[in-house]
């Protein structure tokens, strides 16, 4: 199974070392491969530093594709985490 979804970052810091890291934690507990693509950038879910090369700041969209058995909790799992800020006190 593949899902795309585009989805806006909203918090205020954008993706950064602490929201990557809890992305990519939220990640491994899925049987899925997901992929962030901004522009010509893209990067897995499993890397952090990737993720931060994104330079995703508040506004901007990311395409998030879901690849996998678990894609669909997956992709449920991460859009929650973006809709909630990353669990951040603004």
């Amino acid at each position: 199974m593949r899902i795309e979804k585009t989805l806006t970052i909203i918090n205020k810091l954008g993706l950064h070392a602490r929201a990557a890291t809890q992305l990519v934690k939220l990640a491994q507990q899925y049987d899925a491969e997901i992929t962030l693509i901004q522009g010509d950038k893209q990067a897995s879910a499993s890397s952090v530093l990737g993720l931060m090369m994104l330079e995703s700041h508040q506004g901007k969209s990311v395409k998030v594709i879901s690849e996998g058995p678990d894609a669909e909790p997956a992709m449920s799992a991460i859009e929650t985490l973006i809709v909630e800020r990353f669990n951040e006190d603004e």
